[in-house]
């Protein structure tokens, strides 16, 4: 029996995973969390074998909670399901810990193949992603200058490319506005931008925006 944690901040997502799991043999679902918290306090207090993670929950960066996630329980396997098809959100979170990747429009079709090869041990990457990194073989080594942010710096780009104001930013980040204001002063400095509507066009230009993303 392969036990399964499952955070996502959305209830409805939630009750789907784990109906699906729970409909398939040889899985348990022992635990949900809502945000990157409680996420937290669930893996410390629920011996699992796969956590289902999604990357944007409120509270700290995705990426960041992979990382201390795994520095506490290194044996605990990370399946990442998101709504981020983009690449650098994929290979961000693969080199924190990840052990597979999966976006939501495909969850219920792939879900338990990669639940069950994630808990084996294996690597789950879902078929347009492994796309990507082949024809990501073919781009220039060059690092590009999104590539120099950190987690949270890139985080907080995408978000001011996608429209969201420091405010709202500042909310579901759970930090304040002047740490936010902090954080696009960096970015702009790192990437060389002379303002946000650069960072809009850059984003746009790199296709680092979910199709359903604002702008």
């Amino acid at each position: 029996m392969i036990r399964v944690l499952i955070a996502d901040d959305h209830a409805l997502v939630r009750d789907g995973l784990r109906h699906i799991l729970q409909n398939a043999s040889g899985f348990e679902v022992v635990g949900e969390a809502c945000d990157s918290a409680t996420t937290i306090a669930l893996v410390r207090s629920h011996p699992a074998e796969v956590l289902v993670l999604d990357l944007s929950m409120p509270g700290r960066n995705g990426v960041e909670l992979i990382r201390q996630v795994k520095d506490e329980l290194p044996a605990l396997r990370i399946l990442v399901l998101t709504m981020h098809a983009e690449q650098q959100y994929a290979v961000r979170a693969f080199k924190a810990g990840a052990s597979g990747y999966l976006t939501k429009e495909s969850a219920s079709a792939e879900l338990v193949s990669a639940v069950t090869k994630v808990a084996s041990g294996g690597v789950y990457v879902s078929l347009a992603m492994a796309e990507r990194f082949a024809q990501s073989l073919n781009e220039p080594t060059d690092t590009l200058p999104h590539q120099r942010l950190s987690d949270r710096e890139f985080d907080v780009f995408r978000r001011i490319a996608a429209g969201q104001t420091l405010t709202q930013i500042a909310a579901e980040l759970c930090v304040s506005s002047k740490t936010v204001s902090t954080y696009k002063t960096r970015i702009l400095e790192k990437m060389q931008m002379p303002h946000e509507a650069a960072l809009v066009r850059y984003a746009v230009r790199h296709k680092l925006l979910a199709d359903d993303d604002e702008i």
